[in-house]
């Protein structure tokens, strides 16, 4: 049963990447975010209720661990370069894709996490407004206002930026 636990765990790595890299704002601490997941879950897999969600229960690790390392640094990583700088290889079509997806990530950094991570878990990793609210804890009326009001400043921020 546990190679069931492992291969559902693989299965999500692509999401749960993409998450954390959300949260995490860029690559390299995403990864790092991600790492620290996995190795948790996989040192408590026997805390994990089968039969319940695993993304669900992934994605509550991940914010946990999110806030416990944000709390310890409090705020220390201010010194990144901007990713597109040396973005200019590529075609056409994929250099303008380069630059929007650049310009949606520097607006997802700019809304205040509460509303950053509605948007990541509703948005683009499609979850319900009820499974959202479970994994951050918090009532599905409070992650629906995070959300409208994180999805109005992102599209204002975007509207700034094209």
């Amino acid at each position: 049963m546990s190679t069931s636990f492992e291969s559902d765990l693989l299965d999500l790595l692509p999401r749960l990447r993409r998450f954390a890299v959300g949260l995490a704002g860029n690559a390299s601490d995403g990864d790092d975010l991600c790492q620290m997941t996995i190795e948790r879950a996989l040192a408590n897999r026997s805390k994990w209720a089968k039969g319940t969600r695993l993304d669900s229960w992934m994605y509550r690790i991940m914010r946990n661990i999110w806030i416990d390392e944000g709390r310890k640094q409090t705020r220390s990583r201010q010194t990144f370069v901007l990713e597109d700088a040396g973005s200019g290889v590529g075609g056409d079509g994929a250099q303008e894709a380069s630059v929007e997806l650049s310009n949606i990530d520097r607006a997802m950094q700019k809304l205040p996490e509460d509303q950053r991570e509605a948007v990541l878990l509703v948005m683009v990793e499609g979850y319900a407004y009820k499974e959202a609210a479970e994994i951050v804890g918090c009532p599905v009326g409070t992650l629906n206002s995070r959300l409208v009001r994180g999805r109005d400043a992102l599209m204002g921020l975007l509207g700034e930026v094209g």
